[in-house]
């Protein structure tokens, strides 16, 4: 008995040598099945989702540091004569609700809608928003979206058989944006500026008024920065800043896509309008101003 469990422990303690060893041995096969390019790929997905989630909640513009601005519906101090503008997006529009509505405790002073894209496209809201914005005593205005695959004159052509602007609305509006989606149709800068210039002249022979230039900072300064732009008023989409830039005029200044008010479900665009109630109302169309 005593050699057995001698023997017994001679086997334990070589075992445990022999596992030792073979331990061993077996981690460092099992450090040879990753290959070098393994760890750099593991680094590389590391830092990449630190970067995604540090861009999502620190750099983007949804980020969680606005977020709380935006669901507040962030309405820039220092201006009185604030609107909306809407298509079919915002669906059916309670204008009950709308015509009592306030924007940081100053009335909606103005309504634009949108009116037609292209030259076969009517905004399936307009009528009746149009109609119901002057019927609810809101100033209202109607603007047409730019597309580079038909001609400008046809385009404008177009917006004056639909869009039939009177005494007391806002000048009619431009919307050209989106450069990406121009230049994928083969249209380059000086294309651009030629279309929008020819439907603003068309348009503005109609209604012997200045027409008005809707689009996005950037757009204006990229495309849209030649002086032959300058005499139009600007309706600038700049968001999620408390100031604008400097380097350029503008009139009208959408200040964000994400705007909650009583009559709309769901988000609406808000802006204001940067001078007094009296340059306001020198924007209006004037009496007998639409031609024959």
């Amino acid at each position: 008995m005593p050699q057995v469990k001698k023997n017994n422990i001679y086997r334990r303690s070589s075992a445990s040598k022999k596992g030792s060893k073979s331990g061993g041995s077996f981690s460092n096969k099992k450090r040879r099945k990753f290959p070098w390019w393994s760890f750099l790929l593991g680094m590389v997905l590391f830092l990449s989702s630190f970067c995604f989630i540090f861009f999502y909640y620190f750099v983007n513009p949804l980020s969680f540091t606005l977020k709380s601005s935006v669901n507040k519906v962030y309405f820039p101090p220092g201006y009185t004569i604030r609107g909306i503008d809407i298509s079919h997006y915002q669906g059916v529009v309670d204008w009950e609700l709308l015509r009592n509505a306030s924007m940081d405790s100053d009335p909606v002073s103005f309504v634009i809608v949108k009116a037609t894209e292209g030259e076969t496209i009517i905004d399936e809201c307009f009528n009746d928003n149009f109609y119901q914005a002057r019927k609810n005593g809101v100033v209202r205005g109607a603007y047409h979206f730019l597309v580079p695959n038909v001609s400008a004159k046809k385009q404008a052509i177009f917006f004056l058989r639909q869009a039939h602007l009177e005494e007391g609305d806002l000048p009619p509006v431009l919307d050209v944006e989106d450069e990406t989606r121009w230049l994928a149709a083969g249209k380059d800068k000086r294309q651009i500026q030629k279309m929008a210039l020819e439907w603003l002249d068309i348009v503005e022979k109609h209604y012997q008024v200045t027409p008005i230039i809707y689009s996005s900072y950037k757009f204006r300064q990229d495309v849209l920065s030649d002086k032959k732009f300058d005499r139009y008023p600007f309706w600038m989409a700049h968001y999620f800043v408390d100031t604008t830039a400097k380097d350029v005029q503008w009139s009208f200044w959408q200040h964000t896509d994400q705007g909650k008010i009583s009559g709309i479900v769901g988000y609406v665009d808000c802006n204001v309008f940067g001078g007094t109630l009296e340059e306001f109302n020198s924007l209006l169309i004037p009496p007998l101003s639409v031609a024959d």
